[in-house]
């Protein structure tokens, strides 16, 4: 490490200048499980560590939907940058200081967006069958994975109060102002920006999951330490950096 790890904050200090890609997340659910550091090293990409807090780092495994994916400033994509995605996550941070996430998958209903994402930036997305369902406060999330290899995922929560001041854990894993992969031979790293997040905390109902030992993590024996909801925000994305 060469510099200073920055501070966990509940928005970006890094604002996003010239966007790249723009988005929105909306309905998500964020299922976090404590993990040892010296475990998930090895997957995550050269320059980078696992980021922790208090010593322990955490396997998320986050649904949700995209909505409105778009080059640039926008507008977004009309039906193909609206779509359900689940993806598997690891916590990074790299040799300049920058914390951020590293993706172990990502399931997408959309086809395009996935080979894009394959082809530009080497990120591990997934083409999926995947739904969404909603009734009152009851949330159920379905993935059957396509493409490439096969792991089917599901989970119920329940949605709670709103968070006035989230604590620690709760930052620790939402405030991410970035993302880290390896492409081309070298380790990037891609920032986003978003205003602060309207979190609620939520309760697990059921999950029945694949998507994490199909990503190379041990499959969760424990009940999950964190589980939060957002309604959502919208996003965007700069360019890459090399680390």
């Amino acid at each position: 490490m060469t510099g200073r790890i920055e501070d966990v904050t509940p928005e970006t200090v890094r604002p996003v200048r010239r966007p790249w890609l723009v988005q929105s997340w909306r309905d998500l659910t964020f299922v976090h499980w404590p993990a040892d550091p010296a475990t998930v090293a090895p997957l995550l990409p050269p320059r980078t560590a696992p980021d922790t807090l208090d010593g322990v780092t955490y396997v998320g495994l986050v649904a949700f939907r995209m909505v409105g994916l778009g080059l640039l400033r926008g507008p977004g994509i009309p039906y193909l940058g609206t779509f359900c995605e689940t993806n598997v996550r690891l916590y990074s941070v790299d040799d300049t200081g920058r914390r951020a996430v590293v993706f172990r998958s990502l399931d997408a209903a959309r086809l395009l967006p996935v080979l894009t994402a394959i082809a530009t930036l080497r990120l591990p997305y997934k083409w999926a069958s995947m739904r969404l369902r909603r009734e009152g406060d009851l949330l159920t999330y379905a993935t059957r994975r396509r493409w490439p290899g096969r792991a089917t995922g599901a989970m119920t929560v329940r949605v709670g109060e709103p968070i006035a001041e989230p604590t620690a854990l709760e930052h620790f894993v939402t405030a991410r102002w970035g993302l880290h992969t390896r492409a081309f031979g070298r380790t990037i790293h891609l920032s986003n920006e978003h205003p602060r997040w309207p979190l609620h905390r939520a309760t697990l109902l059921s999950l029945s999951d694949e998507l994490l030992p199909a990503a190379g993590l041990a499959k969760p024996t424990e009940a999950p330490v964190s589980v939060l909801y957002s309604p959502g925000v919208p996003v965007r994305f700069g360019g890459p950096s090399v680390v």
